[in-house]
């Protein structure tokens, strides 16, 4: 929050509520656990059971200074996709929780993100309304053990569940490990700034999001 859109709201008596938000959700598939804070530093404690999505929810916490916590149980003897799928929904179902009104916030959010050969543009809108284009190729259909399919999974069913227009774009890069750490970078820092509160007011001529 910048310091101007906390003296407004103090001026005007209005009390910031603390954006944290929970969910558990347990299914025959999957037992997960999801806290957030969007007010917070970019703390993380991730345990998902898949190396690769913990380091991909790392940076997004790390770049977008929403604190997460992720505990999470799934049938990964069948694949990650069922623990991919639900850890977005969690994400998702948190950051409307989180995000309450929305009175003050930036709204959109959008980041131009290298890795070495790679680049990732996102942008975001947090308008309640959900959409996700997602133009990615990647080079290998695993990294390391992990399917590529499972990354746009997990992005849309955030963006569904989150209730945000999500546009991710990578124009070129040949490592799948860049690519991806550069879209998850992206996300983050998009993120940093569409829920940063700059104002009082709901950001829309609708006057709800």
């Amino acid at each position: 929050m910048t310091k101007n859109a906390l003296f407004e709201m103090k001026k005007k008596g209005i009390v910031m509520a603390d954006r944290i938000a929970k969910v558990h959700r347990q299914t025959k598939e999957t037992d997960i656990s999801l806290e957030l804070n969007l007010d917070g530093e970019g703390k993380y404690e991730i345990d998902t059971g898949v190396g690769f999505l913990d380091h991909m929810l790392t940076h997004l916490s790390k770049h977008s200074k929403i604190d997460l916590a992720v505990k999470a149980a799934g049938d990964l003897e069948v694949d990650a996709h069922h623990t991919v799928e639900d850890i977005a929904i969690c994400l998702g179902e948190c950051l409307v929780k989180a995000l309450g009104d929305k009175k003050g916030i930036a709204r959109y959010g959008h980041s131009s993100v290298p890795m070495e050969d790679a680049l990732a543009n996102v942008s975001v809108d947090l308008s309640g309304r959900s959409a996700c284009v997602y133009n990615v190729e990647y080079r290998t259909e695993r990294i390391g053990d992990f399917d590529v399919e499972c990354i746009e999974e997990l992005l849309r069913s955030f963006s569904n569940n989150g209730k945000f227009n999500l546009h991710i774009n990578v124009p070129y890069g040949t490592n799948s490990h860049h690519i991806a750490e550069a879209v998850f970078k992206g996300l983050g820092k998009s993120l940093a700034t569409a829920v940063n509160v700059v104002g009082t007011d709901v950001p829309s001529t609708k006057g709800v999001l």
